[in-house]
């Protein structure tokens, strides 16, 4: 699995370091700058101390089973087009290396709602999407009447948070202008995500 995160600091030089620093108690293998440049922090077949506490499907001990990058970014300002392309080479490599799909591409958000809302509501998944480096969900054929909470367990959020922050967490990766009390729209897209790519344990 790969988890994406945004830093929420001004400098992507003072986040790397930051990184570095064991006093931070956390780390991740990847920073990717704005201009581009990707520091390799943490070898990819190590442990890195990026997720935190969450799960995604079965997974609870997601520091072990994942790839954490983290790209430098406050939340509040798009993501460079030269950082999205040296992203999307990263993650063509780091999925080639270890057999990872394109579903198994996930946002900190994913893993902790309600605790963490990294890569945030301006990250580009849609444009992953399209080159095959993680998913997007269509509205046609799922049927809207869904039971959405059941269906984001399927997909691979966790039960042990409040469908509110489920919903939370779901509109901020595919529906981050959405607004208010769950409606057709949240239930029609979660259907087909869970339908499209059930989580399995990889």
């Amino acid at each position: 699995m790969v988890v994406l995160h945004y830093t929420a600091m001004e400098s992507a030089e003072k986040a790397r370091d930051w990184l570095c620093n064991p006093k931070a108690e956390v780390s991740a293998h990847y920073v990717v700058a704005p201009c581009g440049t990707v520091w390799q922090l943490v070898d990819e077949a190590e442990r890195a101390w990026h997720a935190g506490a969450g799960r995604w499907g079965d997974v609870t001990d997601v520091n072990s089973r994942s790839i954490g990058i983290e790209i430098a970014n406050t939340g509040s300002t798009p993501f460079a087009a030269s950082q999205m392309d040296a992203l999307e080479h990263l993650l063509r490599g780091v999925l080639d290396r270890h057999d990872i799909p394109p579903e198994r591409v996930i946002g900190h958000s994913d893993l902790a709602p309600g605790r963490k809302i990294d890569p945030g509501a301006r990250f580009d998944w849609q444009r992953l999407s399209r080159q095959g480096l993680s998913i997007w969900p269509i509205t046609q054929g799922a049927g809207n009447s869904a039971d959405f909470f059941q269906n984001a367990r399927l997909f691979g959020y966790t039960a042990e948070v409040s469908e509110d922050k489920i919903i939370k967490s779901f509109r901020l990766r595919f529906r981050p202008t959405a607004q208010g009390p769950s409606d057709d729209t949240d239930r029609t897209l979660m259907a087909h995500l869970a339908h499209r790519w059930p989580v399995q344990a990889t």
